[in-house]
């Protein structure tokens, strides 16, 4: 027997004359992201998805479809005629599953079809003396019922259910443009990367690796990072860049307290003719203000002094508490906190610099070799396309798939 999944978006209703093309951008990642559930039966009518799906696989599909941006809500309904009495019906059905003895409720209508012959609040006595007489051990509270029985009586029938699944809200990713992502093994650019999928950017992102100094370990977790990102942006196209040559030049040959800061501006560089190749417009980092020496006001001015394209840091006002609060809401935190150490943190000096002068930053970068460095860390880049658990375990694609 098939269940019957009613969608909400939020945000998308306030789109004006561009709101078709965020509906059917989400009706396309809904479809999507319910890959391999199939079969299933997806319709789109007057600002609600409907979703019709094998029961076996209903709970499959509402985790993931609890990870789309764009949608505020899911309910599983139970469907009626527009006739008061199979409405009345099928309330008491849905609650008969749901109640127990001693249980007060409530009936809530929500009619946005005008044409149905009783008002919102007839519906709600009607119905809830339907309930109240069928015998069940139930009482009435409408100010704080421990069971909401919400119905929504539309155009082409009635909506009845009891609970609602939140969806993480925001725009439909896809309708904001590419962007890449510096994304290290942190707590901090994981969530970087969320937010910025949840303001509807298709994201890649880029991760800087020091072989031997950094180990598979730490790789597989940048890859695992990718892959609970996938869960919410469909797929992620990860490129690793090799970063040892440079940093042992930097290292060598620049000033200590100038060495994170100059190798910030190279990953910057790399980052930005990488985005350039991809089409990207923006690139993303997982910085907040002043939470690290290289994150001071100063420092922050120098590194983007290294890139035209617009840099934008979805965390620069929250501090490390804030931030942490996010990874655990969207299950990057664990990862993140694997004990392995990326190579931003191998070569950090012992004092570094806090308010760098970019002419001195830029004589040092001349003593470098630079256009040789980054064209031979360019070529060396490698692209794998991360793909969420789920669908990497439908396709046999995720880590071993190149670009």
């Amino acid at each position: 027997m098939d269940s019957l999944l009613l969608i909400r978006y939020g945000e998308i209703a306030l789109k004006g004359k561009n709101r078709p093309f965020f509906e059917r951008k989400l009706l396309q990642n809904i479809r999507t992201a319910l890959k391999g559930l199939e079969p299933f039966k997806l319709d789109f009518r007057r600002g609600r998805y409907y979703v019709r799906i094998a029961r076996e696989n209903l709970h499959a599909a509402q985790k993931r479809l609890c990870c789309i941006f764009g949608i505020v809500s899911i309910s599983t309904v139970f469907e009626a005629d527009l006739d008061l009495e199979d409405i009345s019906r099928k309330s008491l059905e849905l609650i008969k599953q749901h109640c127990r003895p001693g249980m007060s409720f409530k009936v809530e209508t929500k009619r946005p079809n005008k044409r149905f012959p009783y008002t919102s609040p007839q519906i709600n006595t009607e119905v809830g003396a339907f309930i109240m007489q069928s015998g069940l051990d139930l009482s009435v509270d409408v100010h704080k019922p421990e069971l909401l029985l919400t119905i929504e009586v539309r155009d082409e029938g009635a909506y009845i259910y009891t609970s609602r699944l939140r969806g993480p809200g925001g725009l439909p990713v896809g309708v904001s443009g590419r962007g890449l992502l510096l994304l290290s093994g942190g707590i901090d650019s994981p969530v970087a990367g969320w937010m910025a999928l949840k303001r509807g950017i298709e994201l890649e992102a880029i991760h800087f690796h020091s072989p031997p100094f950094t180990g598979e370990a730490a790789l597989n977790k940048v890859v695992d990072l990718c892959q609970l990102l996938a869960e919410y942006g469909g797929r992620v196209r990860l490129h690793l860049v090799h970063f040892t040559d440079i940093q042992k030049e930097i290292r060598l040959r620049s000033p200590e307290e100038m060495a994170i800061t100059i190798m910030r501006r190279y990953m910057m560089k790399i980052a930005e003719r990488t985005a350039h190749r991809m089409k990207a417009r923006v690139l993303y980092t997982g910085e907040s203000l002043g939470q690290v020496s290289s994150q001071t006001l100063d420092n922050i001015a120098v590194i983007d002094n290294a890139v035209s394209l617009p840099v934008l840091r979805p965390l620069i006002g929250l501090d490390k508490d804030e931030i942490t609060a996010i990874a655990r809401k969207i299950n990057s935190y664990d990862i993140s906190t694997r004990p392995h150490e990326d190579c931003c943190t191998l070569f950090v000096p012992q004092h570094p610099s806090t308010r760098p002068s970019l002419e001195r930053v830029q004589a040092a970068e001349e003593k470098l070799g630079e256009k040789e460095l980054i064209e031979a860390a360019l070529e060396k880049i490698e692209a794998r396309v991360i793909y969420p658990a789920y669908f990497a375990a439908l396709t046999n694609r995720n880590r071993e798939s190149p670009f």
